[in-house]
């Protein structure tokens, strides 16, 4: 037993009827704001992270070619 179009245009139709277009319009509005900065932070937190780790740098607790000698 799954959802059909009209029974999902039922729900729709119950939800504007029950919050209204301008609610709906809001968190839509809220909706898209928040997955805007979550990408952005995630695409910040992996930049970051790439320009903290270069190939040249000595992790702590990492044996380096220098030390091996």
């Amino acid at each position: 037993m799954g959802f059909s179009i009209p029974h999902l245009l039922v729900v729709l139709v119950i939800v504007i009827l029950v919050f209204g277009t301008k609610r709906l319009k809001n968190v839509g509005g809220d909706l898209g704001e928040a997955i805007k900065s979550f990408r952005k932070a995630i695409n910040d937190g992996s930049e970051q992270q790439k320009t903290t780790v270069k190939d040249d740098d000595v992790l702590e607790g990492e044996v380096s070619h220098k030390d091996k000698q």
